[in-house]
């Protein structure tokens, strides 16, 4: 039994939830609006301030979606209302990272600097040279473009050089002992 996609989504004042032909749910927000087709196995109803999101059987694969869907609009809503954020640390010496425009550029020890574009609906502030915040409205996205930059120079184990995120671990490991 999913606990997670039997709780009704309260919607926020100042969303505005419309359901659309082939459940496609389009959530707009103080912060922009997103779009997002549900299976159109589960129904969806919208009701006195409050979304329920029901599975037509208990098949295994009803109950999977059942929760997954139910998530995925309450993301929809957190998302327009107070957005995303993922933040991201630089480590190592002359690692470092700056904002030109729309351009990420990031040192990380090649013989060149990567250049990044910023995606549609992504946005990219580098408060300090070793400490980057991805910000956007869509969960999915935002986590994405903050694992592509971190998919460059990954953390490693023995010094923790690299870019993590900021609330990662990394688990250091004890390097060579000379006899």
């Amino acid at each position: 039994m999913s606990r997670i996609g039997l709780k009704p989504i309260t919607i926020p004042s100042g969303v505005e939830v419309k359901l659309l032909d082939n459940n496609v749910v389009e959530v707009k927000g103080p912060k922009g609006t997103l779009t997002q087709q549900i299976n159109p196995d589960m129904k969806i109803q919208i009701e006195d301030g409050e979304i329920t999101v029901t599975r037509p059987s208990d098949l295994k694969k009803h109950r999977s979606l059942h929760g997954l869907s139910r998530t995925l609009i309450a993301n929809m809503i957190e998302g327009v209302t107070e957005g995303y954020s993922k933040t991201l640390v630089i480590e190592g010496t002359g690692y470092r990272a700056q904002k030109q425009g729309k351009k990420l550029i990031l040192n990380l020890g090649f013989s060149h600097p990567i250049e990044l574009e910023d995606p549609e609906g992504i946005e990219v502030e580098v408060p300090s040279a070793n400490t980057i915040v991805v910000k956007g409205t869509d969960k999915q996205q935002v986590g994405n473009y903050a694992a592509v930059i971190r998919g460059f120079r990954k953390p490693e184990p023995y010094k923790g050089k690299g870019v993590r995120y900021a609330d990662e671990v990394v688990r250091r490991k004890v390097g060579k002992t000379g006899k």
